[in-house]
This record gives C-alpha cells, structure tokens and sequence, in this order.
C-alpha cells in the first residue's frame, strides 16, 4: 500500500499538468488580449494579468475535485449567458483598446503625460480573474477529467491538492509565457504606428474570437 501512495500522487501531478495545459494552450480571446495587455504595459502588468488567469483555472479545478459532477450539473443551465457577457466583456475591452491606440497615434505628444491611468498590476490581476472566471466551459472541463480518472477508488485529499496546484502550474507557466511574449513585443514595437497596428490586430482577433464565442452560445 505504501509503494502505492508515491505512485498515485506521481499519476494525480502529471493528470493536473496534463489538465492544465489542456485548459490553457488553446488561443483563445483572453489569451489574445493577455498579449496584448502586456505589450501596452509592463511585464509586471501581464505577468499579474497571467495569475489571475492561472488563478481562476486553478479555482476551478479545486471546484472540480470537491464537487464536480454536481457544479457541472448547475452551470450548465446559464452557461448560454456566462458565454455573452464574457464576450460582450472582451468585445468593449478590445474596442477600448483600439480606440486609445487611435487617441495616442494621433495625439503622440500626450502618449506619457497625464489624462490616462496606466492598469496596475493588481487590477489586471483581478480584471483577468473575474474574466476567466465567466467562463464556466473550464469547470466542466476539468469536473470531466476528474470523474472520468476517478476509476473504482476515490482519490484522497493529498492527490486532489497535488492534482489542483499542478492544474495551476502547468496555467500559470503558459500564461505567464503568453505575456513575456507580449513584453516582447510592446519592445519590438516602440513606434507609434506599430503599437497601433498591433492593437488594432489584437482588437480585431479578440472581437472575432467573442463573436465565435457568441455564436456558440446559442
């Protein structure tokens, strides 16, 4: 029995990792605008940005273990409406995006003086959590997986933990890659005409992704 215990926290790690790059690596709307958050402000910025995402994967996870089937069960009924107003959400923070790109091209000068608050770190932390948190398709994901390698034993507290803050790992390392590679370019792109152009990209994708996820609301 004790050969046992290591080798089913070993199987509940590589599940939660499993999991949480499952949930994480599709590029989706708030993938896109974590890009673009970080490439407009800081790495501080994003990196906060990317936790918060990482966070509510995580949550959802723990929700998962503890409850799955039965949350599963009660979500499904307002999913349709979780779905618009996440991508009602995306669509007016991409269009906010795009037009103080527009503001800062054509006005450069005021670019660095007063008139606009900068996001901190804390308030993208928050502003991706509470995002990431409408979409309740994650906690259906991970309930799913859950109860699908439960098999005839149930498993125990330490192998829920390990399988929840690996879930969060594995979301935490990729969001936090999506947003150095925002660092990366907000510094490739200095100029003024090239931080328009990426927002205007950016914004374009993320009301196209919040279309798809309207449509697929219905």
């Amino acid at each position: 029995m004790e050969a046992d215990a290591p080798a089913s926290v070993i199987a509940a790690l590589v599940a939660g990792l499993i999991a949480g790059y499952g949930i994480a690596m599709p590029v989706g709307a708030v993938a896109t605008y974590l890009v673009a958050l970080t490439a407009r402000t800081t790495l501080r910025t994003g990196a906060c940005a990317a936790l918060g995402v990482a966070t509510a994967d995580g949550l959802y996870a723990l929700i998962a273990v503890v409850a799955g089937s039965a949350v599963a069960s009660l979500i499904q009924p307002i999913m349709a409406p979780l779905r618009w107003v996440s991508a009602l959400v995306l669509i007016a923070l991409a269009v906010r995006a795009a037009a103080r790109a527009i503001g800062r091209y054509r006005t450069p000068q005021t670019t660095t003086g007063a008139g606009e608050t900068p996001i901190s770190p804390v308030r993208a932390y928050l502003a991706l959590l509470g995002l990431t948190m409408l979409n309740p398709v994650t906690v259906i994901y991970f309930a799913a997986l859950v109860l699908g390698g439960q098999g005839t034993a149930a498993p125990d507290h330490l192998e829920q933990a390990v399988f929840v803050l690996a879930a969060f790992a594995a979301s935490a390392s990729w969001q936090l890659l999506l947003a150095g590679g925002g660092a990366l370019l907000g510094r490739a792109l200095t100029g003024s005409r090239g931080r328009l152009v990426t927002a205007a990209a950016s914004s374009a994708v993320i009301c196209a992704l919040a279309l798809h996820l309207l449509i697929t609301a219905d």
